[in-house]
């Protein structure tokens, strides 16, 4: 760690909407939102849980009315259901082969999940343990090579901790900035990890060397308690920022219209 740094506000936020005051799952929410400020007329795929999936359709919804959304099967929504309920617009078709079309031209903003991901943003979702004989079997690769290398991919990770946060993945499956910069020119020309966003901060690779650092703290979190919750040395400025506060409009969006059934408290507890 370079620096244990400081926290505006790291006692926490005191605005509040209908009474209710806001909670860390709703601070995750907008720091997983601004992963798509604006990207404009691209897909995005909030793989990673219903934080991410409450995010996108926040961000839709608001800032980001170009953003195009998946039923997550093979329909474009033409409409923003609550997370959970089905679409009653569709937009148009997106069958695999279209998606992966997307996929390869860079028209995509995927947000998925890692078991376990290093400084430089290697992110790991196969397996725990030497990959000859693994001592836990995980989802497998996947598409993560790909969307590492072809179009912007971030990261959401519910429980910030340093067996998330690793010193060095067991295997890579999305690429990060130092084996994408070994790779070449090929590798990097479309590679972006735009944020990582977890139940602590929100995190991107804004340093000299590309390595991970909070770009901004989620009230009631201090930089110390993210340095003892991650495997790795961060660098970690003098004063870092928090998460920006949720507008009355957003907080009424998140509660009544898109998560109306509290499926962010169940990913991150109040």
């Amino acid at each position: 760690m370079t620096s244990t740094g400081t926290t505006a506000g790291a006692a926490g936020s005191g605005r509040t909407a209908d009474g209710l005051p806001v909670t860390r799952a709703e601070y995750c929410v907008i720091g997983c939102a601004e992963a798509w400020r604006g990207n404009g007329e691209v897909l995005a795929s909030p793989m990673g849980g219903a934080i991410p999936a409450i995010g996108a359709r926040l961000a839709r919804l608001t800032f980001s009315p170009d953003l195009l959304l998946t039923d997550g099967e093979a329909l474009l929504m033409g409409d923003v259901p609550a997370v959970g309920s089905p679409s009653e617009v569709t937009e148009g078709w997106l069958p695999y082969r279209r998606h992966l079309e997307l996929v390869a031209s860079g028209k995509r903003h995927v947000m998925m999940g890692a078991s376990q991901l290093d400084r430089h943003g290697n992110q790991n979702i196969s397996c725990i343990g030497d990959w000859s004989r693994p001592a836990r079997q995980l989802l497998g690769v996947r598409g993560a090579p790909v969307n590492t290398l072809n179009n912007p991919t971030s990261y959401w990770v519910p429980k910030h901790s340093p067996r998330v946060f690793v010193e060095k993945v067991d295997m890579v499956c999305g690429v990060g900035y130092d084996r994408a910069a070994a790779a070449g020119p090929s590798a990097t020309r479309f590679h972006r990890i735009p944020r990582v966003v977890s139940d602590l901060g929100v995190f991107d690779f804004e340093t000299p060397d590309r390595s991970m650092r909070p770009a901004s703290l989620h009230p009631g979190v201090t930089a110390d308690q993210v340095a003892s919750a991650t495997g790795f040395p961060l660098t970690i400025p003098d004063e870092v920022p928090r998460t920006r506060e949720p507008t009355p409009e957003e907080l009424r969006l998140i509660r009544e219209v898109i998560d109306p059934r509290g499926l962010r408290d169940r990913e991150v507890r109040p």
